[in-house]
C-alpha cells in the first residue's frame, strides 16, 4: 500500500482507531429502542467524514520546490544622445484681442499682433 503526499500511514492507522472507537462506544441497539439508528447514523457520519478527510488531504500535490537562487540580471547603460539647443530665428509673434474703447463708455475687440 503506498501512500504520497502528506498522508501517512502513522494518519491512516489514527484514522483506523478513530473508526474502532466511535464505532465501539456506541451501544448495541434493541428492536424496541428507536435511538440506535440515529447514534448508528451520527457514527456513520463521522467515520466518512474522517475517511473523506484523510483520502483528500493525501491527494493534494506536494509544496512546489523552492524558488532558485538570485541572480542579479544585467544592465546595459547606453550614452544619453547629445541635445542641440538651436537659437530662435527671429520673434515670435500671436495675436490677441485687445479691448479698444471708443469713448462715452463704449469699447470694442480688435485683433492685435503681439510679437515677443
Amino acid at each position: 500500500m503506498s501512500f504520497n503526499g502528506s498522508f501517512t500511514m502513522i494518519r491512516a492507522g489514527a484514522a483506523a482507531l478513530a473508526a474502532t472507537l466511535v464505532l465501539g462506544a456506541v451501544a448495541p441497539a434493541t428492536a424496541r429502542d428507536q435511538t440506535g439508528a440515529i447514534v448508528g447514523g451520527l457514527a456513520g457520519g463521522v467515520v466518512g467524514g474522517i475517511v473523506g478527510s484523510a483520502l483528500v488531504n493525501g491527494a493534494n500535490n506536494p509544496p512546489p520546490p523552492p524558488p532558485p537562487e538570485y541572480r542579479p540580471r544585467r544592465v546595459v547603460v547606453e550614452e544619453p544622445e547629445p541635445v542641440v539647443i538651436r537659437e530662435r530665428r527671429g520673434p515670435i509673434c500671436h495675436y490677441e484681442r485687445r479691448k479698444e474703447w471708443l469713448g462715452g463708455g463704449e469699447f470694442t475687440y480688435r485683433r492685435v499682433e503681439v510679437c515677443e
